[in-house]
């Protein structure tokens, strides 16, 4: 099986990247799969502006830009989500490159770990309301990281507890990863 820890922010000086970096850490010791970071600000994606969601279509104009990036999502069998609270919400780049992609990402499985001044759970909240449109089976477990107690002088530094976390997500999105890969194939025969 094949996860991709994927960045949801493309800021310079981001902590985003910081916080995937040891989320993809914590997996790899946790092991049962194969994981990979996946960072979005790799893609240089335009400002979706597409005439139809790739929901309803595969005619994108800027299919040229949205390919690799497409390419990558639809070679993972499941995926963590890193998404920060921009404003009670996912940050604006994460949904621009959902909104390029759709049948990617059907029928996988998907963990989120947040991060904010709430922990990024409203923006979890809103993952979970997009990742559903994709028909993504999203785990419970949402590590939840809050900018005043897990990071020190803007560097990420971790509780204890929240490592714990990410190995409960990482237990719950294993077997449903493995169980989508079933109904992906019972969809191809």
């Amino acid at each position: 099986m094949k996860i991709g820890i994927v960045t949801g922010t493309i800021r310079e000086n981001r902590v985003n990247l910081d916080v995937a970096k040891w989320v993809l850490e914590v997996a790899n010791e946790f092991g049962g799969a194969e994981y990979e970071l996946i960072d979005i600000k790799d893609y240089d994606l335009p400002m979706f502006a597409e005439p139809a969601s790739p929901a309803y279509t595969d005619d994108l104009v800027e299919k040229e830009k949205q390919k690799p990036w497409a390419d990558k999502v639809r070679s993972m069998d499941g995926y963590v989500f890193v998404t920060p609270e921009y404003n009670h919400g996912m940050s604006s780049a994460l949904k621009n490159a959902l909104d390029f992609i759709y049948s990617e990402l059907n029928d996988k499985a998907a963990g989120i770990v947040s991060y904010g001044s709430a922990g990024g759970v409203r923006a979890a909240e809103q993952l979970r309301t997009v990742l559903s449109e994709f028909q993504v089976a999203h785990v419970r477990t949402n590590p939840a990281l809050s900018i005043f107690f897990d990071f020190k002088d803007g560097q990420l530094n971790p509780i204890p507890n929240n490592k714990e976390a990410v190995e409960t997500m990482l237990g719950q999105l294993l077997p449903w990863t493995e169980a989508m890969m079933g109904v992906r194939e019972k969809k191809q025969q």
